[in-house]
C-alpha cells in the first residue's frame, strides 16, 4: 500500500496532526498497535493535560474540541513555597480573558480526535512498525506483521522513546532528574475554586489540577528515594502527607485511584527533521511536567508543521519546508525545557539566600501587572 503521509502513533499529537492534514487530497495513515480510541469511564483517569487556549484553538480549528465529554475550566494559577514567603497569583482576567485553560483527561482528548477522524478517509493500521527504508521518494516501512507499505512523508509521533528516531540514527540529549511524579485522583473535602495550585516543598514540588469543583488529578514530583517511600504508603497515608504538604488548604484529602510513579527525564532530538521525515511531540522533545505545558508543545509542534505543508507549494517531504517547521518549533520547545530545568534547580535549593531571593522574586513578580502579564501570556503560548 502507497500513502503520502504516514504516522507513526496514534496518541493525542499523531491523531491531531492526522486530523489537522485529513482535509487534503493526500492519502494518510496511523500506525498504532494499541486501541487509539480509549473508552471514557465514570471515574476521571488519573492521566491529564492542563490544555492552554492556544491548544484549544488548535483541537477547535480540525474539529475536535466540541467532541471532548468533559473538561473543567480553570482562572487562576496559584503557587506557594514552603521555604520563602513567596506568593505567585495569575487570574484569567488580568489579561481580559474567560479561563487560563482547561484540565482534561488525556483519554477524552484522545477520544475526540478518534471520533473526528472517523469522519475523514485516513486509515488506521493496527500493528508495530518494525523497520523503516529510505527511498527515492519516500521510506518503506516494514511492520511486524510482515506487511510493507511505503509513503512521501514519515512522521514520528510516537513517544519519548520514538522507534523512528532510533531507526533513523537522530541522536538526542538526555537528562535524568533522578525524580519520579507520582499521579493520582483526589478528592477534597473543600472545593479547589476553579484553579491549579502549585506548593514547592524543600523535598518535592506539588500540583493539583481541579476535575471538578471537589475532585482533582495530582502530580507530586518528587526525588526517586522519597518518591520510593511515598508510593509505598497506603491510600490513607498517602492523603494525609499530601493534605499536611499544602497546609491542609483544602482540608482533608481522600484519594480516589490507584497511586502510580513515572521516571522524569527530559529528551531532545538534536535535529526534528530529515528528507521526507519529521519529529513531533515527544518524539522530539518531552520536558519535566512542571507545569503541565508538555502536550501543549506537542500540538504547537502540529499546528506549525500543518501550516508549513498545508501552505507550501513544494513538493511533499520537501526537506526545505521541514526545515522551516524544525526552525520555527526548537527555539520554543528548547526554551520550554531549560525553563522546566531551571526552575526545577531553584526550588530544589534551599541555602538561606537562594530562599530569600526565590521568595523576593515571587513577590516582586506578583507585584508587577507587566511582567506577570508577559509570564503569563508566555506560559499560554501567546508570546
Amino acid at each position: 500500500m502507497i500513502y503520502d503521509i504516514v504516522i507513526n502513533g496514534g496518541g493525542m499529537v499523531g491523531q491531531a496532526f492526522a486530523l489537522s492534514m485529513a482535509n487534503t487530497q493526500y492519502r494518510i495513515a496511523i500506525i498504532e498497535p494499541n486501541d487509539p480510541n480509549p473508552v471514557l469511564l465514570d471515574e476521571f483517569h488519573t492521566r491529564v493535560s492542563a490544555i492552554t487556549p492556544k491548544s484549544e484553538q488548535l483541537l477547535k480549528d480540525i474539529g475536535a474540541w466540541t467532541l471532548i465529554q468533559r473538561k473543567h475550566a480553570f482562572t487562576s494559577t496559584h503557587v506557594w513555597d514552603q521555604n520563602s514567603h513567596g506568593t505567585l497569583a495569575f487570574h484569567a482576567k488580568d489579561d481580559n480573558l474567560n479561563q487560563l485553560g482547561h484540565i482534561i483527561e488525556n483519554d477524552a482528548i484522545q477520544s475526540a480526535l478518534f471520533t473526528a477522524l472517523k469522519q475523514t478517509q485516513v486509515d488506521f493500521i493496527n500493528a508495530k512498525l518494525d523497520n523503516i527504508k529510505k527511498i527515492d521518494q519516500g521510506y518503506q516501512i516494514t511492520l511486524d506483521n510482515n506487511e510493507q507499505i511505503e509513503c512521501t512523508l514519515l512522521i514520528a509521533a510516537d513517544g519519548a522513546k520514538s522507534r523512528i528516531r532510533a531507526l533513523s540514527a537522530i541522536e538526542f540529549s538526555e537528562h535524568d532528574y533522578q525524580q519520579q511524579a507520582i499521579v493520582c485522583n483526589i478528592k477534597s473535602t473543600q472545593g479547589f475554586k476553579d484553579a491549579t495550585w502549585q506548593r514547592f516543598l524543600s523535598d518535592s514540588i506539588i500540583a493539583l489540577l481541579p476535575l471538578s469543583e471537589q475532585q482533582a488529578s495530582i502530580v507530586w514530583s518528587a526525588q526517586n528515594p522519597l518518591a520510593d517511600e511515598l508510593t509505598q504508603l497506603s491510600k490513607e497515608e498517602f492523603a494525609q502527607r499530601l493534605s499536611a504538604g499544602v497546609e491542609y488548604r483544602f482540608g482533608e484529602f481522600e484519594v480516589l485511584s490507584s497511586i502510580q510513579a513515572f521516571p522524569l527525564i527530559e529528551r531532545s532530538a538534536k535535529t526534528y527533521v530529515k528528507e521526507n521525515l519529521a519529529l513531533i511531540g515527544d518524539a522530539a522533545h518531552n520536558i519535566h511536567p512542571l507545569a503541565g505545558q508538555g502536550v501543549n508543545l506537542g500540538f504547537a509542534d502540529v499546528a506549525e508543521l500543518s501550516q508549513q505543508l498545508h501552505t507550501s507549494s513544494k513538493l511533499l517531504g520537501d526537506y526545505s519546508v521541514l526545515r522551516q517547521y524544525a526552525r520555527a518549533r526548537r527555539f520554543n520547545n528548547e526554551l520550554m525545557a531549560k525553563t522546566m530545568t531551571g526552575l526545577n534547580w531553584i526550588y530544589k535549593e534551599n541555602n538561606e539566600p537562594l530562599r530569600w531571593l526565590r521568595g523576593f522574586g515571587m513577590n516582586m513578580i506578583n507585584e508587577t501587572p507587566a511582567l506577570k502579564s508577559f509570564l503569563q501570556k508566555h506560559a499560554l503560548g501567546n508570546s
